[in-house]
């Protein structure tokens, strides 16, 4: 994995292989295929924090339809991040929790939500100055 540390610096420019690019892009574009759209990382992060149901996973993952929801449940569960666990009561009960392998994304999630908030500084400050 290319990290901006590991890179070689001529006069404030990366020298990295067109194949370490090639590599790279082929990672970033892997891991977006697989976590695309706007929910699939909220709805890991609300399974890592408790086990749910159906309901209650749409009431925290505030302005996801009942439909898109059932849709990133099927492909987290293809993709090994979540387990849907159903239970033989009456009715049947099915209960959502995160895998081992959803809390690989621990690094990410941290990255993505600092990088978020620094976004959003950003854009208040570029409001303020535009005022």
């Amino acid at each position: 994995m290319i990290t901006f540390a590991s890179m070689k610096v001529i006069k404030n420019e990366p020298i990295i292989s067109k194949e370490e690019c090639a590599g790279s892009l082929k990672n970033i574009l892997d891991a977006l295929y697989v976590l695309n759209g706007k929910w699939k990382l909220a709805v890991i992060l609300s399974l890592v924090q408790s086990s749910k149901r159906f309901n209650e996973l749409q009431h925290e993952v505030t302005g996801i339809s009942s439909k898109i929801l059932a849709k990133e449940l099927k492909d987290l569960e293809l993709n090994d991040f979540i387990k849907r666990n159903v239970y033989p009561t009456t009715p049947v009960s099915i209960i959502y929790e995160a895998t081992e392998y959803s809390l690989t994304l621990k690094k990410v999630i941290g990255e993505l939500s600092t990088w978020g908030e620094q976004h959003r500084e950003k854009i208040k400050q570029s409001m303020r100055r535009q005022s």
